[in-house]
């Protein structure tokens, strides 16, 4: 019976297990989809932007889908302790707990350390981590603000090793030197060399600082020799901002500032200069030297400076297409008088991709044009300081007070010389730069780009008839017009490929350039008239002798640089890098014997952070240890003639009478030299990167040393030898060697306050180590001849092997005798109180800085930000020129004095020679720049953010300088010196707003 019963029931219990189960199931599902909901929402960018293409992954299913073009998402969520998680490239992962909300709007925040961790080498980009040179990114928020007429001037501070000296005139661009001086030439030979998104040797006038997204600063030769003949003073590579991909965007960026004097040279005023010379038995000035007043002719030549800046740019992009426009304009009135700079700048671009994106191609076009409206600074810049205060601008006429038999340092009218005499200059630059680029196979790309830049130059200048400068000459006109351009074509082949633990990088290319400059002509005529047309029409000029007329020697000249390169880069395991490069570079611009040169280049680099023992120490994030050496170049700075036998008119060359005709005489003005090469500088730099407590502290240690060799200068030779009495040759080697410490730290981070700060220190040692090379040899190079009262003969440094560039040769200052008149020690170890001979004088001291430094702090808290930038140098010496020459009690009755003078005795006739005396100190510490900003992002669709936000610069200075400012011009053969030339630095407050649609 049992048997037969579970016969019987024996199904039937089975299946009834089978539908308690599927009830169960049924119920289960049906829980669970009542659970289900749809979630949506927006996600945006920090700027309240859409951002198109996050990862919107629900956690419990494992399911994702993408952002559309208007950052929107809808996604199936299982309940209410679901997650989202959004993930974005450059962008800090976010998850999101839904609890009961239907709509997630989520703003994704820039991944501060993935950005940074791609820099910009030559001929590609490389992950931070994979670096083995010395390189230095800065982007673009962590640029300087303020009124900033260069590019350049975004880095100031913000790069160990790199040296920026600016003055406040806006017409004269900041001198930058990297890791210290490694030429004997001025100009363009001192300064890195610019690559402009792709394009080398582009001008960096073509830039609206609010265009630019990075700029990398390749520092050692290991980085820099894949750029050769051009790259010994460093590399500066500047990427332009692009649109993210899905997104359209406006942008309207904008300041006004005002500008005043930060400091001006104390002199008397005329009452003081008065009593001065009454206290010191002088005669009663004349009255053409002292009609009762009390000027100040600093204020006078000076005025409050008023600056703006107006950025408007649109950027896009699709799936296979890129493209945007900008507008800049900027207007800085200088603090002087009818000086100022105004430039506006048009950019335009489209990159498309083609089948499957295997192909892309863009074509950029920028011009920029500039005005700039100038003074006779070498007349005016003395002339403020050192003009009788006794005397007033205008006589009862309303014309202009001269007195034209007066001698002494500043004997004509200050505003007399600005507003009779001016400069106006129109420069016009056009760049159009193309390129194509095509994915051959798997990893191999083969890259193809080309330029043109054309640079128009006008100079104009003009004297009144009432020019103190051009007594008597009716009006002096002078007019140049010259045009620039240069042709660059670069195609190269990119390897890319990983082979399990190995990844290889392969890069070979060609270059060719081509630079045309000097194409134009230059006249200047006398006599005109009236002054109402000024320079506009020279053929109303009535010369009264040839000689009047003078024509600009100009000439034209080509010049082509034709080069190969390549570079292979190989890693292994994540762990060992090793990178090596060579260029071959050809340029016309050298002798015959040496056109072609060679630089090779290589580093090695170890990840001590990936090797297992250090994750036994897990307070270190990062480790990384480099080292690198390579050769590079300069060649900047020379024409197709350098080496070249030049004919033309001789120095001092008068015209002269041929078979009754008046000629030009025609001589040799350059001798060739078929043996002349380009500067090479040898750099070997060994860095450590290291990181700490999960990259919180971060930073990077460099020691490098810096030789360069074949340094060029003109020497003087004998004219039985060469047709010229100059030669231009390769004479001496220098050397640098230094290190640079850089600290970033987040010392405070939480969900409404964040702080960031950076330091960075650089000491660097300079010197000469010879001036001989084969059967050219010099003992030394005296420079810096400065001039002065019975002085002008004399030189101020002297360049000297064991010395460093800018040493200082001067006469020994040893204190005041019984009657108050300076002494001097003579090279015999005598003590004279008149002036002694050049033969006295003694090398003390030099103008390079033994230390140079920068701290940056950024402050963030909800809407609010404030960062500031502190930076200075320290253990530099600078020359006082103007400070000795304005100290002369005995001419008090031609010129005006400081009040420093009234210090001294009347009967000090030697106040005033230029000895180590007026060898101050240049270490200074400026609190350089701070803006606090506010970021509104309105929840409307027509406005995305805006910011506002104050600025200062030059807030304050602290130094023990007794001139303007120690910030002197640090570039050239003569660093260190002010010497009557110095234009006022300026302190700065601006109010900007930037708004993005």
């Amino acid at each position: 019976m049992e048997k037969h019963y579970r016969s019987i029931f024996g199904p039937l219990h089975r299946s009834g297990k089978s539908i308690c189960l599927f009830m169960l199931m049924l119920l289960a599902s049906s829980i669970a989809f009542a659970q289900q909901r749809v979630v949506k929402g927006t996600v945006t960018d920090e700027s309240n932007l859409p951002l198109p293409g996050v990862v919107v992954t629900v956690q419990s299913s494992g399911k994702a889908t993408s952002t559309n073009a208007n950052g929107g998402y809808q996604v199936t969520v299982s309940g209410a302790g679901d997650v989202l998680k959004f993930t974005f490239v450059g962008s800090v992962t976010k998850q999101v707990t839904i609890a009961e909300k239907n709509v997630v709007n989520v703003t994704m925040v820039t991944d501060t350390k993935q950005l940074k961790d791609v820099v910009v080498i030559g001929y590609g980009t490389a992950s931070r981590k994979d670096v083995t040179g010395a390189i230095t990114s800065v982007k673009a928020e962590e640029f300087n603000n303020g009124v900033l007429t260069t590019p350049a001037e975004l880095l100031q501070g913000k790069v160990a090793g790199l040296n920026i000296t600016k003055s406040g005139d806006p017409n004269k661009p900041p001198a930058a030197i990297l890791r210290g001086p490694s030429t004997l030439r001025d100009g363009a030979a001192i300064q890195p060399f610019y690559v402009i998104d792709g394009v080398p040797g582009a001008s960096i006038d073509l830039l609206a600082p609010a265009d630019i997204e990075s700029i990398d600063v390749l520092k050692d030769a290991s980085s820099t020799a894949i750029y050769g003949s051009r790259a010994a003073n460093g590399v500066i590579i500047v990427t332009t901002k692009r649109a993210k991909a899905g997104q359209t965007r406006l942008t309207y960026s904008a300041y006004a500032a005002v500008e005043n004097v930060s400091k001006n040279i104390d002199v008397l005023t005329g009452d003081e200069l008065r009593k001065y010379l009454t206290d010191n038995g002088v005669a009663k000035l004349s009255a053409a030297d002292d009609d009762g007043s009390n000027t100040n002719w600093q204020k006078l030549a000076e005025r409050t400076g008023y600056s703006q800046n107006h950025n408007l740019s649109y950027a896009g992009a699709s799936n296979n297409a890129e493209y945007g426009a900008s507008v800049n304009y900027m207007k800085n009135n200088g603090i002087l008088r009818n000086t100022s700079l105004e430039r506006t700048i048009y950019k335009g671009y489209i990159n498309q991709r083609f089948f499957n994106d295997r192909l892309k191609l863009g074509i950029t076009l920028t011009n920029s044009a500039t005005k700039n409206n100038d003074i006779f600074q070498a007349q005016v810049l003395p002339g403020i300081l050192f003009y009788l205060p006794t005397v007033g601008p205008y006589n009862a006429d309303g014309t202009y007070k001269e007195n034209y038999s007066r001698t002494g340092s500043g004997p004509l009218n200050p505003l007399s010389l600005i507003n009779n005499n001016f400069t106006k200059t129109e420069n016009n630059k056009t760049l159009i730069n193309g390129f194509a680029s095509l994915d051959i196979l798997k990893g191999l790309k083969f890259t193809v780009s080309g330029s043109t830049q054309k640079e128009q130059n006008n100079v104009n200048t003009y004297s009144t008839s009432q020019s103190g400068i051009y007594v008597n000459a009716g009006g002096v006109a002078v007019r140049s017009a010259y045009t620039n351009t240069s042709n660059v074509l670069e195609a190269y082949f990119n390897y890319d490929r990983n082979f399990g633990q190995h990844s290889l990088k392969l890069l070979g290319g060609y270059s060719y350039q081509q630079d045309r400059t000097g194409d134009g002509f230059g006249v200047q005529t006398q006599g005109f008239s009236n002054d109402y047309l000024t320079y506009n029409f020279l053929a109303l000029s009535n010369p009264t002798q040839l000689s009047q007329i003078v024509f600009n020697p100009a000439y034209i000249s080509t010049l082509r640089l034709i080069s190969f390169y390549g570079r292979a880069q190989y890693q292994f395991a994540d762990k060992y890098l090793l990178q090596a490069s060579l260029r071959e570079d050809g340029s016309s611009a050298f002798g015959l014997n040496h056109r072609h040169g060679y630089f090779p280049a290589a580093s090695a680099g170890w990840k001590i952070i990936n090797e297992d023992f250090m994750k036994a120490v897990p307070a270190i994030s990062d480790l990384k240890l480099r080292a690198g050496y390579g050769v590079s170049g300069n060649s900047l700075g020379f024409d197709a003639f350098t080496a070249q036998l030049i004919y033309g008119v001789p120095p001092g060359g008068g015209k002269f009478l041929s078979n009754g005709n008046i000629v030009n005489p025609i001589g040799p003005v350059r001798n060739p030299n078929p043996d002349l090469k380009w500067e090479s500088t040898a750099t070997t730099n060994i860095g450590l990167d290291f990181g700490l407590f999960n990259n919180r502290l971060t930073g990077s240690v460099d020691y490098y040393i810096k030789k360069t060799s074949d340094l060029i200068t003109t020497l003087q030779v004998s004219t039985t030898q060469y047709f010229y009495q100059y030669l231009t040759a390769n004479v001496g080697k220098m050397k640098n060697t230094g290190i640079e410490v850089v600290i970033n730290a987040v010392p405070v981070k939480s969900q409404a306050f964040t702080w960031r700060t950076s330091f960075n220190v650089t000491h660097n040692k300079n010197m000469v180590e010879s001036l001989s090379s084969g059967n050219l040899a010099l003992p030394y190079i005296q420079t810096a001849q400065l001039g002065g009262k019975g002085q002008s003969g004399n030189y101020s440094q002297i360049i000297q092997p064991g010395y460093a560039l800018g040493t200082f040769d001067l006469w020994h200052y040893t204190g005041k005798n019984a009657n108050g008149v300076s002494t001097f020690q003579k090279a015999d170890g005598s003590i004279v109180a008149s002036q002694p001979l050049t033969t006295d004088q003694f090398i003390k001291y030099d103008a390079q800085p033994k230390l140079i430094y920068g701290w940056t702090n950024s402050f963030f808290y909800k809407s609010f930000d404030l960062n500031f930038l502190v930076r200075g140098v320290y253990g530099n010496k600078i020359l006082n020129g103007t400070l000795a020459s304005l100290n002369n009690p005995a001419d008090a009755k031609l010129q005006n004095i400081p009040r420093f003078t009234l210090g001294e005795s009347f009967k000090d006739i030697n106040a005033y020679l230029i000895s180590d005396r007026f060898l101050e100190s240049g270490s200074y510490l400026r609190m350089d720049n701070a803006t606090l900003g506010y970021t509104i992002k309105p929840h409307i669709q027509a406005i995305k953010s805006l910011r506002f936000y104050a600025s200062g610069n030059n807030i304050f200075i602290i130094t023990k300088y007794r001139g303007v400012d120690p910030e002197v011009n640090m570039g050239g053969l003569t660093p260190g010196i002010d010497n009557k030339d110095f234009y006022p630095k300026t302190r700065t407050f601006s109010l900007g707003l930037t708004a993005s649609f």
